[in-house]
């Protein structure tokens, strides 16, 4: 079986250092985010070190887009063996400022991608005649509770259950089902999202990211690459016998 991967959200942070390590793991990549150039440029950068990429657009809250992109990374590469559920938006909203619209947007993207994901995956795994692996994202925020994170930690929670009740469906079609959840990582979106806290608090963006930092064990935020080193090992034959796990790399901030 060819080692083929494909990573949505892949143009910036965690998804692109994903893409990079498997990269470097062996993969053949479909990078997939809604800002072509975003994941064009990722691409080109694995391509140019000898890796082999290719950049789709498409929005993961469109069922058909997921289904598409799917299909043109099996055309692509002959094969299909993994696919990482990463993208995600992380609004910050106090309980009382959640508007419909907000609920909507964020399960939209980082709830119904991740079905839509695991459906095309799983679709794709059948018609090769065997199994894979699907690893979604979900963080920190959807194993303990976070103020002012109602909206996506909700998403987040939601996509640990989506993550056992799948591992449990598809495990006869030798399909496991696992998930990883980041703390603290320095990636545009964590520094929008403490930009935000920091506004909301009429202080700046340092008092922001500290808001969060404060409590992490080993004293440092992550590095998106601390990441990836898990998607890493749930990615290859090392984790063959762990499924419905959600792997949590943030420092030490939750311990179960």
């Amino acid at each position: 079986m060819t080692k083929v991967a494909l990573v949505t959200g892949a143009g910036q942070g965690i998804g692109q250092a994903i893409a990079e390590r498997l990269a470097k793991d062996g993969f053949k990549l479909a990078l997939v985010g809604r800002h072509l150039d975003k994941v064009q440029k990722v691409a080109s950068e694995i391509n140019q070190q000898g890796g082999e990429a290719i950049a789709i657009k498409a929005d993961v809250a469109k069922r058909d887009e997921v289904f598409a992109a799917v299909k043109a990374t099996k055309a692509k590469f002959g094969d299909f063996s993994v696919i990482i559920n990463n993208a995600g938006v992380a609004p910050t909203t106090p309980i009382m400022a959640v508007t419909e619209d907000d609920m909507n947007w964020t399960w939209g993207i980082n709830v119904n991608g991740v079905v839509w994901g695991t459906q095309a995956a799983t679709e794709a795994f059948k018609a090769l005649g065997h199994g894979g692996k699907i690893i979604n994202a979900t963080s920190q925020a959807g194993v303990e509770g976070n103020p002012n994170l109602t909206v996506y930690g909700s998403t987040k929670f939601a996509i640990r259950g989506i993550t056992q009740t799948t591992a449990k469906e598809l495990a006869e079609f030798g399909i496991t089902v696992n998930a990883f959840a980041p703390g603290i990582v320095k990636t545009p979106m964590m520094w929008d999202i403490a930009h935000e806290v920091g506004q909301n608090a009429g202080k700046d963006d340092e008092w922001g990211m500290a808001q969060f930092s404060n409590g992490i064990a080993l004293g440092r935020l992550s590095e998106a690459k601390d990441v990836a080193n898990v998607v890493s090992f749930l990615a290859g034959d090392d984790s063959n016998y762990i499924t419905g796990q959600t792997i949590i790399v943030d420092g030490g901030m939750v311990f179960h």
